[in-house]
């Protein structure tokens, strides 16, 4: 069913873009930093993020556009994605590597972003799975490990962003229920991991 609504699709567009998964990403970090740290303390923890993780994405995304190697910002073509992929999973490996040289820990919400990011690549050779599902679901999961009151906000803005999706002929209903799927999958054993640290 085509929906032709002006507001509906300009609605839909709006959250569809702002909530992208790079910018979800980077509210959940300010907000990490902002309970957690100082601002030199975050300073520290997130200048790598910014510059090993986020920057070289958006840059990488970007150049593709540009030259015409990828369709669209979302990236919405499945052979394209499979470059995309590769990338931010390598990006992810050498950020967890210096990350591990600086401060001699794992940071385990990279980490299972990384697994998360492995199994979307998998699922990409048969079915274009949403990352803006898929990783809007891991968010809401990082937050609700801190906060559970915006985990279950986010969560629901994530089925919120999913249904966006598939409003704007991004996606299927049957690829954001699999993006959704494998990040509810990946979230679930980070909470249990959360908490097995904590207690």
């Amino acid at each position: 069913m085509e929906i032709k609504n002006p507001f509906i699709l300009n609605s839909s567009k709006v959250i569809s873009n702002f909530f992208n998964p790079l910018v979800s990403l980077v509210i959940y970090f300010f907000y990490y930093s902002y309970k957690n740290y100082t601002w030199e303390e975050a300073s520290k923890k997130f200048f790598p993020i910014l510059l090993l993780l986020i920057l070289p994405i958006a840059l990488w995304i970007y150049r593709n556009v540009k030259k015409g190697n990828y369709t669209n910002m979302d990236v919405s073509n499945r052979k394209q994605r499979h470059s995309l992929y590769i990338f931010i999973i390598i990006a992810t490996i050498i950020f967890l590597t210096v990350d591990y040289f600086l401060h001699k820990e794992i940071d385990w919400t990279i980490l299972m972003l990384c697994i998360l990011l492995i199994l979307m690549q998998i699922s990409n050779f048969y079915i274009k799975s949403s990352m803006h599902t898929s990783l809007n679901i891991y968010v809401a999961a990082l937050f609700f490990a801190i906060n559970p009151k915006i985990g279950i906000f986010w969560f629901l803005l994530a089925v919120l962003i999913g249904i966006t999706r598939v409003i704007l002929k991004r996606h299927s209903v049957k690829e954001v229920l699999s993006g959704g799927g494998i990040a509810i999958f990946v979230s679930l054993i980070y909470l249990i991991m959360v908490k097995a640290i904590i207690f």
